[in-house]
């Protein structure tokens, strides 16, 4: 399905111009507008799913080899020294566009800290009580 309303449709089904970097019949890969680091881009499928939460079996089984080659490519091309996919899912986590999107973002010695957090600490209790809470839902 490809909701006529996201914008993400729209420029992954090429309605919208786009600076393409990899095109195949389930995916378009594109540059990031607001870029997090030179090079940084989206993976995005041509049918619309809301989230990684309802992104169909066989279009997320894809979604890591393809992340694997384009991270390859910008090694190689960008001469970046690694790189993050990033997947949010929900507005808490800072999903903005609501169709499922991987970002590939390059990351370059010396360049800026991105993708980090502090450390908490949990209990062997606390660990065991959200076991429970997480594997009763499964």
């Amino acid at each position: 399905m490809v909701k006529d309303d996201c914008i993400f449709c729209k420029i992954a089904g090429g309605k919208i111009p786009a600076a393409t970097l990899y095109e195949d019949e389930d995916f378009r890969v594109i540059l990031d507008l607001g870029p997090a680091s030179r090079g940084h881009a989206l993976i995005l499928p041509k049918e619309h799913y809301q989230d990684l939460c309802e992104l169909d079996e066989a279009v997320g089984a894809k979604v890591l080899a393809l992340a694997a080659k384009i991270g390859r490519a910008m090694k190689s091309g960008l001469g970046c020294a690694g790189f993050n996919l990033v997947q949010n899912n929900g507005e808490a986590a800072g999903q903005t566009v609501k169709h499922f999107h991987m970002h590939i973002i390059p990351r370059y010695e010396g360049g800026p800290e991105m993708v980090v957090w502090k450390p908490g600490s949990s209990d062997a209790g606390e660990l065991e009580k959200i076991v429970e809470e997480i594997t009763a839902q499964l």
